[in-house]
């Protein structure tokens, strides 16, 4: 008998804790392979996604999936995330929420997401730069 991750009961019970307490929940996922999620807002492989109920509609946390409708810059978009590859849930006010380990098959790849239609696919982060750091103001 295969027991179920504990990762979506986490998931749902910080969404909880943070909708009671009136805080902002928002998931870090890891974008891998085909996701239904807006790629022109991934950054460094991973995209930031507030899920609080003021800000998506019909919200479902499954056991191997999260979907939500959201507007992204005034288009509302389908959003469909396997729960493998979120990363961390949080709070937006105060930092709390807990971290999780990216869970992929054994090409690396989560679970396949439902078909997203024209979504380009995603590309991988540049390579960091070497060297030291350097700062520049942008006015």
């Amino acid at each position: 008998m295969q027991t179920v991750s504990t990762k979506p009961y986490l998931i749902r019970a910080i969404h909880e804790w943070c909708s009671d307490q009136g805080f902002t929940p928002y998931l870090v996922v890891a974008v891998r392979g085909k996701m239904q999620v807006p790629m022109e807002y991934v950054k460094n492989g991973e995209i930031v996604l507030n899920i609080s109920y003021n800000a998506c509609r019909n919200l479902t946390i499954a056991n191997d999936f999260i979907s939500f409708s959201a507007r992204f810059n005034g288009i509302s978009r389908d959003i469909a995330i396997p729960v493998g590859a979120v990363i961390s849930i949080f709070s937006r006010e105060n930092g709390e929420g807990m971290g999780f380990e990216y869970e992929g098959d054994a090409q690396g790849e989560p679970e396949s997401a439902p078909e997203s239609g024209s979504e380009p696919p995603p590309q991988d982060p540049p390579p960091r730069p070497s060297g030291r750091p350097q700062l520049r103001v942008v006015k």
